[in-house]
Parts: C-alpha cells; sequence; structure tokens
C-alpha cells in the first residue's frame, strides 16, 4: 500500500493510471493538495460545469474512470485499489460492487465514530456526480460523503473513490447549478460531521483498513505506507 500527501489531482490521476497498466494488487490512498475538478472518462469538453470551472481558473483533469464532475478540495482524501482481472473479487458484477469493493469505507468511518453506508445516488443534478443518480455513494444519515467509480481493462481492475474533507456548498452551487437548499439535504463533509484528525493521520488509518481488506501491504508507488 502506499499514502501520499498533498498530490495534484493530475498526478493522482497518472499514477492511478499506472498502477492500473501494471495490473498488479495494490491500495493507495492520497490527500488532495489542490482545488480542482475532476471528469468521468465518457463526459463532453463543453460541459457546463466545466466551462465554469475554467472560467474560474480552477484546474480541471479528466478520470480513466466513470461518473460526471467531482470538486476536490485541499485535504479531501482520494482512495485506490487495483486487483487483477482474474482476481475472484472482482467478478463480473464489478460496476455494481461498491458495497463489496468499497467495504473498508464504513469500516474506517466507524472507527472514528460515523455510521456510513453505501447507497443509490440520488438524482438530483447528472453533472454533478455524488447527486447524478447514476451508481452508488457512501452516505452519512442519508448524506453524499464521497463516491467511487471504475475502470477495467484487459488485465486489471481500478476501483477509485474519494471523501470529502470540506462541503463548500456555494461553490458546489455556482459550478453545478445544484439549488443550495438540494446541498444541505444531500451532501455532507468530515469537518462537518465533527472529525477533526489532520487528513495524513485519516489518509494512514484508510489506507491500513483497505490494505487489510485486500490484503496488500506491499508499499507501491511513492509517500510512505
Amino acid at each position: 500500500m502506499s499514502v501520499e500527501l498533498n498530490v495534484r489531482c493530475a498526478d493522482e490521476f497518472s499514477e492511478d493510471a499506472r498502477l492500473l497498466r501494471a495490473g498488479r494488487p495494490a491500495v493507495r490512498v492520497v490527500t488532495i493538495g489542490e482545488a480542482a475538478l475532476s471528469y468521468g472518462v465518457g463526459e463532453r469538453e463543453d460541459a457546463g460545469y466545466l466551462a465554469r470551472a475554467r472560467s474560474e481558473g480552477l484546474a480541471t483533469g479528466r478520470r480513466s474512470t466513470g461518473g460526471s464532475g467531482v470538486l476536490h478540495l485541499p485535504g479531501d482524501l482520494a482512495w485506490s485499489v487495483v486487483l487483477p482481472r482474474t482476481d475472484p473479487r472482482v467478478g463480473r458484477d464489478f460496476a455494481r460492487a461498491y458495497s463489496r469493493l468499497g467495504s473498508a469505507l464504513p469500516r474506517f468511518l466507524a472507527n472514528i465514530g460515523i455510521s456510513a453506508r453505501w447507497e443509490p445516488s440520488a438524482a438530483v443534478e447528472r453533472g454533478y456526480c455524488i447527486l447524478s443518480g447514476r451508481g452508488e455513494v457512501l452516505t452519512v444519515g442519508g448524506r453524499a460523503l464521497g463516491g467511487a467509480a471504475q475502470h477495467l481493462t484487459r488485465t486489471a481492475l481500478l476501483h477509485q473513490g474519494m471523501v470529502a474533507l470540506e462541503v463548500p456548498r456555494d461553490r458546489i452551487a455556482s459550478l453545478f447549478g445544484v439549488p443550495p437548499s438540494e446541498l444541505v439535504a444531500r451532501i455532507t463533509g468530515l469537518r462537518e460531521l465533527g472529525v477533526d484528525a489532520a487528513p495524513d493521520r485519516l489518509a494512514h488509518e484508510l489506507a491500513t483498513e483497505l490494505a487489510g481488506e485486500f490484503g496488500i501491504v506491499e508499499r507501491v508507488g511513492a509517500g510512505s505506507g
């Protein structure tokens, strides 16, 4: 496993792509080091939220995984699991296996006093990934705290997700056009839930939980773990 701190979003996704090409079992957790907006492999370059982000000077980057737009802020947790395609844990239902492939997330949160589970995403705004109505999101009391997406190649699966530290509702509303009242009701972040631990500590705790779940302890990539 590896833990990396204050990582640029572009570097986060390029390293995940490298691990996917290598195709060996891997667990990786990073803390995001900049404000940026990522978007899924199937999204159009002329999407309205991308135009608004770029007009604000916000860094943008395409993920190799699915889904739509995600706003990342410093301190957010990004996590990745790579498994060989032949691993039985991948399964034919990998695109719907949020609870199975992401089972370490509710346990990680339970360790810091938060009860969470994977549930279907609310269909509020297609462009905003965790409220797009596609797939499942990690929820606390019915509000989305994070999400995940996948990329399957001929040799391996990348299951990649994020957990929000802060919730900038005004900025999300302006980028994605989601009514502020919906954002109050539908999303949350770790700080809002009373978690005051430093992001680096949270990243190490999450990496330990993921590594235990998948039996992956070998160090990969940069950083410490």
